[in-house]
Formats: structure tokens, C-alpha cells, sequence
């Protein structure tokens, strides 16, 4: 389990399918036994609210987004009331995405990625750069002709599932290729 403190309210957990199993969290408890996933949700806020000096009071909005092959990221919120609030209420939202997205060091390996996907008839993808590192975006779409797994599994050959969530990739970095990025770097870098 990996924690953030994202501003003086606010804080970030991710974890990976491991952390998930070793808490017994599985995708059937989650859909289907709510209270046994407000029992394991309740535990890690108190985990986190301990290592993270972070004071849980008042009302939380808990925001869960289940990433395919990452894992589940969580972004806690407390929202600023009255300091009177002796009491923990959370909302929580589910979200699921089955986009990925992929961190990568070195753009060289983004170029060599889009050659071997190129064998594959991969054309899609959208390049990013964001806080010192490249990240690689395939939409849902494109996972619904492939097969998952073995796609999964070649990105992790080139690099690493991202945790840092597509939104904020998309929003505060900068677009180096929007769309058709493996078919644009194969063909500009043969």
C-alpha cells in the first residue's frame, strides 16, 4: 500500500491487486458484500490517517477507482466543516476503468514499444508527459480487440503500470501525441 498526501485535506492510497488479495479484498466483495468493504475501507483510513499524521473527523469522500492491471487508487477528501464533528461519515464512489495507462523513464523505450506493437497491428495509444516521465494511454476500445492479458503483459516488458490516474495525466500534463501515437512514432522513428 502506497500513500500520498495530496493537500492538508486531502490524501491518496494505491493498491496493488497483491495488497487487494492480502486484505482480502477480491472484485466479488467489493460489488456485492458492502460491509465487509466498509469493515476493510474503515481499516485502511485509520492506517493511513496514522502514518500520513492525517486527523479523520467529519464527513470523508472517498473515491475509488479500480484500474485494470494496476490496482485500486483511492482519493480521500475531508470536507471542511464546523471542528464540532465528533463523528467519521464517508461517501464513497466506485469507478471502474478498464483503460491503461503505462509510466515510462526513457521515450527511446516508447519507440521500440510502438515497433513491436507495430508486428501486432497496434496503432493506437496516446503519449504524455507529465511531472518528469512519459506515460503511454490506451482507451478501453482498443482492449476489447486484443487480448488483455498478453497486452498486458508486453507493456510490462517496456515498463510499468502508472499510479497516477489518467485524469490528472490527462489534464496537467502535456499531450505529445494525442491519438494514433504508435502508428506516428513507428513511422517517425523507423
Amino acid at each position: 500500500m502506497r500513500l500520498e498526501r495530496l493537500s492538508s485535506n486531502q490524501f491518496k492510497i494505491f493498491l496493488t491487486f497483491d495488497d487487494l488479495m492480502e486484505r482480502g479484498l477480491t472484485e466479488e466483495i467489493m460489488w456485492q458484500d458492502l460491509p465487509a468493504m466498509q469493515a476493510l475501507f474503515h481499516d485502511m483510513m485509520f492506517e493511513a490517517s496514522d502514518e500520513l499524521d492525517f486527523e479523520l473527523a467529519g464527513v470523508l469522500s472517498v473515491q475509488v477507482y479500480m484500474l485494470q492491471a494496476q490496482g485500486m487508487l483511492i482519493i480521500v477528501t475531508q470536507e471542511l466543516l464546523d471542528d464540532d464533528d465528533d463523528y467519521i461519515e464517508m461517501q464513497v464512489t466506485l469507478d471502474e476503468s478498464d483503460a491503461l495507462l503505462y509510466v515510462f523513464d526513457d521515450f527511446e523505450d516508447i519507440i521500440q514499444l510502438s515497433h513491436t506493437l507495430g508486428r501486432l497491428g497496434i496503432d493506437d495509444g496516446s503519449v504524455y508527459f507529465f511531472d518528469h516521465n512519459y506515460y503511454v494511454f490506451f482507451t478501453d476500445s482498443l482492449l476489447e480487440e486484443v487480448n488483455q492479458e498478453d497486452f498486458i503483459a508486453l507493456l510490462s516488458e517496456y515498463s510499468e503500470a502508472s499510479v497516477v490516474s489518467p485524469a490528472r495525466i490527462m489534464e496537467y500534463g502535456n499531450t505529445i501525441i494525442s491519438e494514433k501515437a504508435m502508428h506516428q512514432l513507428r513511422h517517425t522513428f523507423k
